[in-house]
This record gives structure tokens, C-alpha cells and sequence, in this order.
């Protein structure tokens, strides 16, 4: 089934409340790992509605390290347009992001909720034959997510620093289904910050001053059997900012993440729908320092929970649930 969601990256950004940038993070806007498990570069079939869920959590390891978590909900339509031999499947995704605190004694912990900046985009998806589908997606976060002064303790400081500017995303997916019983797809994603000094709302906004972003990449890894209604595989996810420039007085100390994990992939279908659960460990990640100049250790465990609801299919009869829409079908993966 066809693919992207949306994105989400759970991050604090340390920032001075007198506007000067201390020790800036931020993360691509759009979450790696939120494609893994879907048939991204291949067409649905024809008409259907198709409601996913993704539902992610994560810690990294060093001591009192926040639990990261999100919803990542999204609703595709497969259209009976073309546009240059492709099929245009609309998206549009309202994610939102949770995080509990694990701080020392004697601080306070909190647990915060924040919506992230929703996603409206366009795919074109091509069957080109002998299983094999690639797509492309444009579409862009719009900032009308959370944008006040939510914070951990850091005196107003905005929980996603990300979220501050529209991104223009760009996703380029391929996928291999064989007679249907494959799902081996590669998702590329390049996040463009279209506003690099934005500002969050607010009086807190404006003492903060502008907010460094980075432009990001992002690739989601799948390789997956299927036996019967049962699938199972490994799969792999990355992400990495871009180059920022450093003559700004903006981005003097802006720091720059990434990270590689790998893991492993189970589902099934239930007919009117399917589970997919998968973790993955981070293999390799980007150190950053503290607001006391220490050395920050990064990886994480992380654990991906998703639902797959179809919602409308044509020939269903009225009142009666949408026949099941499996993710690729097989007389739809043949050319």
C-alpha cells in the first residue's frame, strides 16, 4: 500500500531565552522510519480510501532521556486520474507528537502533547510492470502546528524546532512486489526549509529570535515476505540534516543530527485490516554536546506500531464495510 505519511522527530531545542543561539538540534521534518512496512512506490488499486495510523516510541540510552512518541495518521485516496501515466493519489496527514520526561530528582517530570505542522501533498505512483511501481511525492508541512511557548523546563522553549518553518517535501520511492508476495521498496525523502529563520509565536517567540533549521534526507529500507496473511522482514531507516551555513551568526553553534537503525518487520492481515508492528535499533548516531559543553550520546531503540484501515472501495455495497484492501494485491502486482 502506498506510503507516506508523514513525518515526525521528537527533539529538544535548548535555546537561550535571551534570543541568543546557545545549543541548537533540530531533526528533518520528516520522521525516518514512518514508510517502513508500506508499498510506497506502487499504485494502489484504483478508488479505494485507505485510513493508516503509525504510532511510534522511542528513548535514547544516555540517563534521563525523554520518551519520544507520535502519531502519524493519514488518509491517501487512489484516484481514477493520470497524470503523465501515473495514478495521483491526494494525502494529507495531521501528526502529533508526545513526550514524558525522566528528569533527576529533584525536577519535576512532565508529559507534554504537541501537533505537529500537518502535511498536504500529492503522489504520482506508475505500475511500470513485472512488479515493479516507483512514485513521487510533493507536498509540504504548512506551520499551523503548535507554534507557542510549550517547553521541558526550559523556560518557554518550543518542544519542535522544526516545526517553525513550512517544509517543502519531496519523497522518491521504488518498489518490487513480485507476484505480490514481496514488498521490497526504497524511500528517499529531501526536506527543503523554505522560511531558515523563522520564528515561533508569542512573546516567548519573539525573545527566542529566529530558530535554525536544516534542510534533511531521509531513507526508509523494507524487505519483506509474505506467507499467506502473515509478512515478515527486515528494514532499515536513516536520516541526516544538511549542510547549514556557518558564516550565519544563526547556525554558529547549530548542531547537526543523524542516525542509521536497523530492525525487523511482522504483520498480518486481518481482512478488513492489517497490523504491521517493527523495531529498530540505532546502529550509528550523531553525538551532540549539552548547555555545559558535555558530549551527548544519541542512540535509541525505537518501536513502530501501525494500522491499516480501508475505508472506501468501489464495489462495496451500500452499508456494508469496504472489501479489504491489502496492501499490494496480487492480481495487482502483475503487469
Amino acid at each position: 500500500m502506498q506510503k507516506s505519511g508523514v513525518a515526525l522527530r521528537v527533539v529538544t531545542a535548548c535555546l537561550s531565552i535571551a534570543g541568543s543561539a546557545a545549543t541548537v538540534e533540530a531533526a528533518p521534518a520528516t520522521r525516518a522510519g514512518e514508510q517502513v512496512g508500506l508499498t510506497a512506490g506502487y499504485p494502489l488499486p484504483t478508488g479505494v480510501v485507505i485510513a493508516v495510523d503509525t504510532v511510534t516510541v522511542g528513548r535514547a540510552d544516555r540517563p534521563n532521556a525523554p520518551d519520544a512518541m507520535g502519531t502519524i495518521p493519514f488518509l491517501v485516496w487512489a484516484s481514477p486520474y493520470k497524470l503523465f501515466g501515473a495514478q495521483i493519489q491526494p494525502v494529507v496527514s495531521f501528526p502529533v507528537a508526545f513526550i514524558s520526561t525522566r528528569n533527576p530528582a529533584p525536577l519535576p517530570n512532565r508529559d507534554l502533547s504537541v501537533r505537529y505542522n500537518p502535511l498536504l501533498a500529492g503522489v504520482l505512483a506508475w505500475n511500470l510492470g513485472n512488479g515493479i511501481g516507483v512514485s513521487y511525492l510533493l507536498g509540504a508541512y504548512l506551520p499551523f502546528g503548535d507554534r507557542g511557548s510549550l517547553g521541558l523546563g526550559f523556560a518557554g522553549t518550543p518542544l519542535l524546532p522544526q516545526a517553525a518553518s513550512a517544509t517543502l517535501r519531496q519523497t522518491f520511492a521504488a518498489t518490487y512486489v513480485g507476484d505480490g508476495s514481496y514488498n521490497i521498496t526504497a524511500s528517499l525523502s529531501y526536506g527543503l526549509t523554505l522560511d531558515p529563520r523563522a520564528r515561533f509565536g508569542g512573546p516567548v517567540g519573539q525573545a527566542l529570535g529566529p530558530i535554525g533549521q536544516a534542510d534533511g534526507l531521509g531513507l526508509d529500507l523494507t524487505l519483506v515476505k509474505k506467507f499467506g496473511k502473515f509478512e515478515i522482514g527486515p528494514v532499515a531507516y536513516g536520516s541526516l540534516d544538511l549542510a547549514v551555513d556557518r558564516g550565519d551568526p544563526l547556525y554558529r553553534d547549530y548542531q547537526r543530527t543523524g542516525q542509521f537503525a536497523v530492525g525487523g518487520l511482522v504483520g498480518y492481515n486481518f481482512d478488513r485490516f492489517i497490523l504491521q508492528a517493527y523495531v529498530a535499533r540505532d546502529i550509528v548516531a550523531r553525538q551532540t554536546r549539552t548547555r555545559a559543553g558535555q558530549v551527548q550520546d544519541n542512540e535509541e531503540t525505537r518501536g513502530w506500531f501501525r494500522l491499516v484501515l480501508p475505508l472506501y472501495a468501489p464495489g462495496a455495497g451500500q452499508g456494508s464495510a469496504p472489501q479489504p484492501t491489502p496492501l499490494v494485491a496480487r492480481n495487482e502486482a502483475r503487469p
